[in-house]
């Protein structure tokens, strides 16, 4: 083979590691999401102290909630990174 061509596993594998740094992008989201929701729940208690209980659950509530998309986003990168299903099935399409 030729030093100036790439083969099928490099391609899968470079496509891989871009997919797996786009997945990460979706960290960004739950982050400003968690930050916006813990400054309005300061605001919250700060206007009616008496809800505290009642603010802090909701707002840890949505917390978990909206981290699940940065925890699927980390699940798909280590999945393309480690456990790649592509180069599996690249190896059995060649042989």
């Amino acid at each position: 083979m030729d030093n100036n061509q790439i083969d099928g596993r490099a391609l899968i594998l470079a496509c891989s590691a871009i997919g797996a740094g786009l997945a990460m992008i979706a960290g960004i989201g739950p982050g400003i999401g968690q930050g916006y929701a813990a400054g309005k729940g300061a605001e919250a208690v700060g206007r009616q102290p008496e809800a505290q209980g009642t603010i802090m659950s909701t707002m840890l509530l949505g917390a978990a909630v909206a981290e699940t998309t940065g925890i699927y986003g980390l699940i798909v990168a280590i999945i393309l990174l480690f456990a790649n299903p592509l180069i599996t099935k690249y190896m059995s399409l060649i042989g």
